[in-house]
């Protein structure tokens, strides 16, 4: 598993890695079974969500293109082990399920349609720059609606499972087993993205319930899906996104959103089409290191779901190191599309050295009138998530045979345009 040491940490079992003894019994001898028992086909997955929720209508079908291709990619390209197999299954009848759930909410309430999504504060920027820590000291204004956790998973409950008043939503407890069995198994995932089950989270997952996002190309090795989110106008996926937020905002209200999530980096379009009077922070980072991080973190993840035959750190690394130019690159040439007095740039190195007045700066430019208290609270969240709080992770290119000088060659563009410095030498 590579050194384990709370101060420096190199994994180095990318392409034979390390697994909780239970998981790897399951996958070395119950594959055959599992492939057998567990079905992930759409019609038994569709009727399998309306016997979970007693509800029948998914709304707009289009979410159907993408779900067949995902369930044929998943089929065909994934190696799923018996682990990703079975957890592949939950997640994609979590997601249906949600989708049952918000059609039958607003069918019931259609005045949900009504509310305003305003000015949302949108962080659209690419992974690794600091994305994390400045939505969550955003976060600390209680004005703001932000998605915590277990919220993201679960956007809302069956009526038989909603709680007696004064009891806690079972929702929270089932995201504390879910970050307890991440941590399991893979225990270096929160010296790379801590997060905790109230704590503000990416809308990734709600842009997953229509089934059009760059969540599955990160979690599984599925070209064909890739190819196609890659291609394809992402606008109808964010105003599926829009309409979930419409629901979350009824049932809990909040003032304006945040959202953050690296893939808005490259749907700039379908987000100023959906979100016209957003505000936009994008931050900035020597792609580089950057290129290190993500690789790194995308071929970590992937023992969740993957066959161990099948893991090629090699292939991850190339294929990320170029989503990520691809990504920075439709930035640079999309970038027109947002107003540029709704758009605000955060460079990294400035933010790490002052992340508190980063904060404020944010907020002046956002027109955001801070509540007293979260001056303070700000303060206190930046003094509790030092860098390294859970050991330093060791990101290095070679692991996935990319070379650094050509990776700053292929990525000057974008330190160009932006006036991106690079971070040490190669």
């Amino acid at each position: 598993m590579g050194d384990v040491s709370p101060a420096q940490i190199h994994i180095d079992d990318y392409a034979s890695p390390w697994l909780p003894w239970a998981i790897r019994a399951l996958n070395a001898v119950g594959e055959p079974a599992v492939r057998r028992l567990v079905r992930l086909d759409e019609d038994d997955l569709l009727a399998a969500a309306r016997k979970r929720t007693g509800l029948d209508d998914f709304g707009d079908p289009s979410f159907l293109e993408p779900f067949r291709l995902l369930l044929d990619a998943l089929e065909r390209e994934a190696h799923l082990s018996a682990f990703g197999r079975i957890s592949t299954r939950q997640l994609l009848l979590q997601l249906l399920s949600s989708r049952l759930l918000i059609e039958e909410r607003i069918k019931r309430h259609p005045e949900i349609l009504e509310e305003k999504i305003e000015r949302p504060i949108i962080i659209a920027g690419p992974p690794r720059t600091g994305t994390t820590h400045l939505f969550n000291l955003i976060a600390q204004d209680s004005d703001l609606r932000t998605l915590p956790y277990w919220e993201s998973l679960e956007p809302l409950l069956p009526e038989k499972e909603q709680p007696a008043p004064g009891q806690p939503d079972p929702r929270i407890a089932r995201a504390e087993k879910s970050i307890a069995f991440l941590d399991w198994m893979m225990p270096h995932f929160r010296a790379m993205h801590e997060f905790t089950a109230d704590g503000p989270h990416e809308e990734i997952q709600l842009l997953a319930i229509h089934f059009s996002t760059q969540l599955f190309e990160a979690s599984y090795d599925i070209p064909s899906y890739a190819e196609w989110y890659r291609t394809s106008d992402q606008t109808p996926a964010y105003q599926y996104l829009k309409r979930v937020l419409q629901v979350l905002q009824w049932i809990r209200r909040g003032t304006r959103w945040v959202l953050k999530t690296p893939q808005h980096l490259e749907n700039l379009k379908a987000l100023t089409v959906t979100f016209p009077d957003a505000r936009f922070i994008q931050t900035h980072r020597d792609p580089v290191p950057i290129t290190a991080s993500l690789v790194t973190m995308i071929a970590y993840g992937r023992r969740m779901q993957t066959r161990a035959a099948a893991l090629d750190p090699i292939a991850i690394g190339h294929h990320w190191a170029k989503r990520l130019e691809d990504s920075l690159r439709s930035s640079v040439e999309h970038r027109h599309l947002l107003p540029p007095s709704q758009v605000f740039d955060v460079p990294f190195r400035e933010f790490m050295q002052d992340s508190v007045g980063m904060v404020e700066r944010v907020f002046a430019f956002a027109e955001q009138q801070p509540s007293p208290h979260t001056a303070a609270a700000i303060r206190t969240a930046a003094q509790r998530s030092p860098r390294g709080k859970h050991g330093t992770i060791v990101y290095r290119l070679e692991d996935f045979g990319l070379d650094a000088k050509e990776r700053r060659r292929a990525l000057r563009f974008y330190q160009e345009r932006f006036n991106v410095p690079s971070e040490g030498d190669e």
